[in-house]
């Protein structure tokens, strides 16, 4: 299986994909970083995908995608967008309306 055929797999097999640089325990840049607060903020599990493990998956992905940063979000196999579409879309309540059902109830 190619890098793009496992992207595929891994965003539609999975409600929320976060494919960044480092783990959401401990990204390695700030965009990166700030996504996954927002994630977090929205009381979400989501997979992590760092992009630095693998040399095909940043290509693979800018191809899949057609969009050129890192970090990059999936929502039920929807590209969303990277860190400053998600922090527009979460001020404006648009990511939590998106997440929906996903996001865990408040303690």
């Amino acid at each position: 299986m190619d890098a793009k055929e496992k992207i595929h797999q891994t965003v539609t097999q999975n409600p929320v994909v976060l494919y960044m640089k480092g783990t959401k325990q401990f990204p390695t840049c700030g965009f990166s970083g700030r996504a996954v607060q927002i994630l977090k903020l929205c009381g979400v599990d989501f997979v992590d995908v760092n992009v630095l493990a693998d040399a095909e998956i940043v290509p693979a992905l800018r191809d899949y995608a057609d969009w050129p940063t890192i970090p990059v979000l999936y929502i039920r196999g929807e590209f969303i967008g990277g860190c400053d579409i998600m922090t527009e879309m979460y001020q404006a309540g648009e990511l939590q309306a998106k997440l929906g059902d996903l996001m865990k109830a408040p303690a």
